[in-house]
């Protein structure tokens, strides 16, 4: 059975605007432009042997080796045109299928991303742990790559970056920047971590912080003197607090708590919303910067009352989800439904935003429970 053209397929995907391609056996292959999926215009439905013979074709030796073997694959591919995608390759009830992320070629300073001028000042830090949190599909990666960006421009030190797949590739400027590959360039992000350490590193920058051991090591790399960046698939800065402690077994958790409030400098959770004119997203951030009171009630566990500090923190560039959905409402940017389907306490969205608390009390729970 013959293959289809990819490139061409991933091409036209990059000349109308999509962030992701979607192939499944017994489907058409499927763009998500502005958040929304649809079938990409005058391309058939692909059986299997069809999308195996086109995507098998682009694997090495090696990494067709490995997605025998696990059913899962994560790797990048280019296309002739320049644009990079990162690749996910799983088998599912139908047959093969894959997600092609597109990767931008340019990276954007973080105020044109729509990121706020406070989280540029977590790239000038000198050492201790920043999280970069949001859903997948959020944006995460972009800003972080904006981040590391600002960091590689201003600085004058050694960034190892260790990404499962690599996406934006960072070219020395000011630093010496390091990428490496999982499953490529080290067998494990642990590995890797554990070998950093020993690379001269002022900046790490872990791609995805997946489990206690990745954790410990980030943590022990902050409380000695490194700058760490990783991030999360947290919706917020608690629930990103929350997600590291409850790694660990309950009996490490109190001294996770201790070394996490003495590490920490700032969260940026963020999620993309669809334009109210329809054109493309709008990024919605939550920014915890860790003063004081923040890391007392992390050692404390009192993270109930964090928020509370989010709402007071104005004045050192701390705002919540809720509040910046608020502002991105008034300003036109994105309606108010939409806003409501990303908030996390509808009624104090409401009020924000001056409208009725009667007129969202049947969304309350909906909302809740995201």
């Amino acid at each position: 059975m013959n293959a289809i053209d990819l490139d061409a397929l991933l091409g036209q995907a990059v000349a109308v605007g999509a962030s992701d391609v979607h192939l499944a056996a017994g489907l058409p292959p499927a763009f998500r432009v502005h958040g929304s999926m649809a079938p990409a215009p005058e391309w058939p439905v692909l059986s299997d042997e069809v999308l195996r013979a086109t995507l098998l074709a682009i694997l090495t030796e090696r990494q067709g080796q490995r997605f025998e073997d696990e059913l899962e694959l994560d790797f990048s591919h280019s296309i002739p045109q320049g644009t990079s995608f990162r690749v996910n390759y799983y088998q599912q009830r139908d047959g093969l299928g894959a997600a092609f992320r597109v990767i931008p070629s340019d990276i954007k300073p973080l105020h044109e991303l729509g990121v706020p001028r406070v989280v540029e000042r977590l790239a000038g830090l000198p050492r201790g742990l920043v999280l970069v949190t949001g859903p997948t599909g959020s944006g995460k990666s972009t800003t972080m790559a904006s981040l590391i960006d600002l960091a590689n421009s201003t600085r004058s030190d050694h960034i190892v970056l260790i990404e499962d797949p690599i996406e934006y590739l960072h070219r020395s400027r000011r630093c010496v920047v390091t990428q490496r590959e999982v499953g490529t360039d080290t067998h494990s992000f642990n590995a890797a971590l554990v070998h950093a350490l020993r690379q001269d590193p002022d900046i790490i920058v872990i791609g995805e912080m997946r489990d206690a051991e990745t954790m410990a090591i980030a943590l022990r790399a902050a409380e000695t003197g490194h700058l760490v960046f990783g991030t999360l698939h947290t919706q917020d800065a608690a629930s990103s607090i929350n997600r590291v402690v409850d790694e660990f077994p309950a009996d490490q958790q109190t001294q996770v708590r201790t070394q996490l409030a003495n590490a920490l400098q700032g969260i940026v959770s963020q999620t993309l919303c669809r334009r109210a004119d329809g054109q493309g997203r709008a990024v919605a951030t939550e920014v915890l910067m860790a003063n004081n009171p923040v890391r007392a009630l992390i050692r404390d566990g009192r993270l109930h009352q964090l928020y509370s500090v989010l709402h007071s923190g104005s004045d050192e560039g701390m705002h919540t989800l809720d509040q910046a959905l608020a502002t991105l409402v008034r300003s036109g940017e994105i309606t108010f439904d939409e806003a409501v389907s990303r908030a996390r306490q509808v009624d104090q969205l409401a009020q924000l935003c001056g409208h009725s608390a009667h007129l969202v009390q049947g969304r309350t729970t909906v909302a809740g429970v995201r």
